[in-house]
């Protein structure tokens, strides 16, 4: 029953296995080299054009031609590996659009991930570096791809939303930002003696603080709380530091209330007793 093995020419077939694995390995070595020299001038391309736009956008621009240049060298490369194998290219393509008509419905998200990629950069929505907000999604850009955006979350979290999630889009990294504060005072102290004092700190930290564009300004009484009068600053940051300004001047309000004597009320309660 085994007869057929004694027919097999075995050094005509070690022959061909070695060379197919030769060939093989060779465009292996050949691909990884191509996607090296392609990803370093791709690179050195838009580091080039940074002068000409901004860092965020040609690190958007960047990952996407990288994006773009990986898939077209991997089509490129599975072709040759079924070259090797005497496929026919034509036959599997005519075989692959009948397997794709099987699979459209399944692959529709993946469609709608490429589709609402290419319209997001098209239209400039977000950027490599961009603060915002997606798919319910805080964080910081850092990969727009056709398929999927990459978010780093404030914490750390690397957050991988797909595109076709990304129906609204809020990006807090375009313009000046605002910074708000709200401070609390006694009902017992002086409103205008308060907000004086706060319009002091806001004119030097005005002067002190290069991120600041315009203000801060006292706006005045913003609401009456459980045990306090709430006052409300506001200023106009430079984009991102806004949090940074919010903290300083918290520390300078702070400061100068206990300089002058005005407290910052923690909540209480006051009791009656009624006799009968």
């Amino acid at each position: 029953m085994l007869d057929w093995i004694d027919d097999i020419n075995w050094t005509d077939l070690l022959l061909q296995v070695g060379n197919i694995a030769i060939r093989v390995i060779a465009i292996v070595i050949l691909y990884f080299i191509v996607k090296s020299i392609g990803t370093r001038a791709i690179r050195k391309v838009f580091n080039r054009k940074q002068d000409e736009m901004n860092l965020g956008r040609a690190k958007t621009l960047e990952s996407i031609t990288q994006n773009i240049f990986t898939y077209f060298l991997l089509f490129i490369f599975a072709g040759f590996i079924f070259s090797i194998f005497q496929f026919d290219i034509t036959t599997l393509l005519a075989g692959a659009g009948i397997v794709g008509l099987a699979i459209g419905f399944g692959a529709q998200g993946l469609v709608s991930d490429v589709v609402t990629g290419f319209f997001i950069l098209l239209e400039q929505q977000i950027d490599v570096g961009d603060y915002v907000t997606v798919a319910g999604k805080d964080g910081v850009v850092e990969e727009v791809g056709l398929r999927t955006t990459k978010l780093r979350g404030m914490d750390g979290t690397l957050h991988f939303v797909p595109n076709r999630e990304i129906t609204n889009v809020s990006n807090h990294s375009r313009g000046n930002m605002r910074a708000l504060v709200d401070i609390g005072i006694s009902y017992d102290d002086d409103i205008d003696k308060a907000t004086q004092i706060l319009q002091q700190v806001c004119e030097r930290i005005a002067v002190e603080d290069e991120n600041i564009v315009e203000g801060p300004d006292v706006i005045g009484v913003q609401a009456f709380g459980a045990s306090e009068v709430v006052l409300r600053v506001i200023a106009k940051t430079k984009n991102g530091e806004q949090w940074a300004v919010e903290r300083n001047l918290r520390k300078a309000m702070k400061e100068a209330f206990d300089q002058n004597g005005i407290e910052i009320p923690f909540p209480h309660q006051v009791h009656i007793n009624k006799n009968a």
